[in-house]
């Protein structure tokens, strides 16, 4: 199996972490692309897990609500919107 490198930043980047790690660049270069595998797909699994959590709280409270369309009338009681509250004009 043969992995390319093309680029001079590759190459150097590759390099320097093989220096810095003592490992040989294959080694370097796994690893590298293994821990960064690792980070991303935690991210993924934390996101996933995120919007299930979410859909999960919105389910358990989503009955505890009046959902249904507010009538003209009820809107500008909410808001003080009444003829009583305007006064005359």
């Amino acid at each position: 199996m043969a992995l390319s490198i093309k680029t001079d930043e590759a190459d150097r980047l590759a390099r320097e972490l093989s220096r810095l790690t003592g490992e040989t660049m294959t080694e370097a270069i796994t690893r590298a692309m293994r821990e960064r595998l690792e980070r991303l797909r935690a991210a993924e699994e934390a996101r996933k897990d995120y919007v299930s959590r979410m859909e999960a709280f919105v389910r358990a409270r989503a009955g505890r609500y009046d959902r249904r369309p507010v009538t003209k009338q009820e809107w500008d009681e909410a808001v003080g919107d009444t003829p009583v509250e305007l006064g005359p004009r």
